[in-house]
């Protein structure tokens, strides 16, 4: 390997997540911010949680009821 051209490496680097946990992991960052993590994963938790991005999660919803409404009509 060439020298000098990798970057540092941290043994030790934090994650905190939005959840509010904080945790150590190997990385080339000093610390890392993350909104989902393993411990409130819905996947890993078997809880549905939605993480609404601007309103994306209410506009779906609103789709699903509006194709319900016309199958109904029909």
């Amino acid at each position: 390997m060439k020298k000098e051209i990798h970057p540092k490496y941290y043994p030790e680097a934090r994650v905190t997540c939005a959840c509010g946990k904080k945790f150590t992991v190997g990385s080339t960052s000093e610390s890392i911010r993350t909104e989902v993590c393993g411990f409130c994963h819905p996947f890993y938790t078997g809880e549905q949680k939605f993480i609404d991005a601007q309103g994306q999660v209410q506009k779906f919803q609103s789709r699903v009821a509006k194709a319900k409404k016309m199958k109904t009509k029909k």
